[in-house]
């Protein structure tokens, strides 16, 4: 007979007290526990698109927890698969040794991967991918006899992760300050904005004339650098930092052969926008181009386990396919079985109700729904992709001014965040660049679910606009 032990409900103010005694939140103001305030939300359930806090009120979670709850909240079926392989095996390494559901997800991932990216190097999260493919894309130019091709280009404002490497590689100034000197060899790019392409000194007439200017900006700094001290450029398909940046047509293609010219590697961060994000299991398959590495996590398993994984071509993993040679890297926690075999089935669900195929069906009307904001003096720019949009807000639609440090302090955290979730919508109201309300809800939500989200955002959009 088994026995587990039983934990007595806690009271709001219970948890509350240990919250401000203990908990650490990330990437959050503690102050909000400190100050004598509400407290900090407590999230206690979650159901198809929905959650619901500890005092019983119920929210649409407009940001998929964090990008992460592709297939929807309260997946019976995926907490007993993780249940039934932790009473198989709960644990064992990978670490010169293999179990069944990390070989499967492996060949699954290989399976889904284009190209010849046949191989799969898992982590624990997506900032432990990032750095994977960090340490990989050095150690594989070191193997070439070109040790001094070690740097790496991203593109200004992007997010990369939070670990010294992943750091270096992250183009958000305000987010590595208090770290410096972080790992060395990080250089930014223009990003894809094209609503700020003036700001930028870019061509503006058309998307492709832009997106040849923001590709040939890496070419640049390629040449500016060195080729023979290049060793990667880290993009994602869609940046998230910044407020959803899609790539314009050709861009990618244009990244291609400029990273092929000059021996450099050309890695797809696909940590948010994998697994269906962007309609495809990749991203890279959504633009038509072939990475030499794939970055990837959070939808992998949608949250119900966490995992990682970096996957890269044939000619990466040459060097390591014969003789005594190993890549000296690893994590305890990566490929978990559980988490692997939960990835698994997640997977399943993707292809038996075919999440992909309706992110791409119902996006243009999620775009429609969103673009009906643009009548409000607030809303400047609308844009994204698959099930993942970011709106501008600014000052002047005209001239397209944006928000002083003080306005988006006060206009973000202030009054926005707060508003939106007691309106009953969670999502993300960031402003790392310009200030913007990011969605990327899960991709089982359909357009009477777009229109309630638009209705949220157009009351509370509205007050935002009489309080300024």
């Amino acid at each position: 007979m088994s026995t587990t032990t039983e934990r007595h409900a806690r009271t709001e103010a219970e948890l509350q007290q240990m919250a401000k005694d203990h908990l650490w939140m990330h990437f959050a103001r503690q102050s909000v526990m400190e100050e004598g305030g509400p407290g900090v939300p407590i999230i206690v359930k979650g159901e198809g698109h929905h959650i619901w806090d500890s005092q019983g009120k119920k929210y649409i979670d407009g940001l998929a927890g964090l990008f992460v709850v592709a297939a929807g909240h309260g997946r019976k079926r995926l907490a007993e698969v993780a249940a039934k392989q932790a009473e198989q095996l709960a644990f064992f390494p990978i670490w010169s040794y293999a179990h069944p559901a990390a070989i499967e997800l492996a060949d699954r991932l290989a399976d889904y991967a284009p190209g010849d990216l046949n191989h799969v190097f898992f982590s624990t999260g997506g900032g432990e991918a990032v750095e994977t493919a960090f340490k990989l894309a050095k150690y594989y130019w070191k193997l070439q006899g070109q040790p001094t091709k070690h740097k790496v280009i991203s593109r200004a404002v992007a997010y990369h992760g939070t670990p010294q490497g992943a750091l270096a590689i992250t183009g958000i100034p305000a987010m590595k300050a208090m770290f410096e000197p972080v790992t060395p060899g990080g250089f930014r790019v223009p990003n894809t904005n094209f609503y700020r392409a003036g700001d930028m000194g870019a061509p503006t007439g058309s998307l492709e004339e832009f997106g040849v200017w923001a590709a040939d900006r890496i070419e640049e700094m390629i040449q500016f650098e060195g080729p023979e001290t290049v060793a990667a450029v880290f993009l994602e398909p869609v940046q998230n930092s910044g407020g959803c940046f899609p790539p314009p047509p050709g861009y990618f293609q244009r990244v291609r052969e400029i990273c092929d010219r000059y021996d450099v590697l050309l890695v797809s961060d696909e940590v948010i926008c994998a697994f269906g994000r962007i309609g495809h299991m990749f991203a890279c398959d959504a633009y038509g181009y072939e990475p030499d590495m794939i970055t990837c996590a959070k939808a992998m398993t949608s949250g119900y386990a966490p995992i990682g994984a970096t996957i890269v071509n044939d000619k990466i993993y040459e060097p390591f396919r014969t003789g005594d040679r190993a890549f000296y890297h690893g994590y305890t926690f990566g490929g978990h079985p559980v988490s692997a075999a939960v990835a698994l089935e997640n997977l399943d669900i993707f292809e038996e109700e075919g999440l992909n195929e309706r992110v791409r069906e119902n996006s243009p009307i999620f775009r429609q729904t969103l673009e009906k904001l643009t009548d409000l003096p607030i809303v400047g720019d609308v844009r994204g992709d698959g099930y993942f949009f970011g709106i501008e807000l600014v000052k002047d639609k005209a001239t397209k001014e944006t928000f002083d440090d003080d306005e988006s302090e006060r206009l973000l955290r202030g009054f926005l965040s707060k508003a939106l979730f007691d309106a009953g919508l969670y999502c993300r109201a960031d402003d790392r660049g310009d200030p913007v309300i990011q969605l990327a809800p899960p991709l089982t939500i359909g357009p009477s679910e777009f229109t309630e989200i638009e209705q949220i955002l157009r009351s509370v959009l509205t007050e935002a606009w009489t309080r300024l």
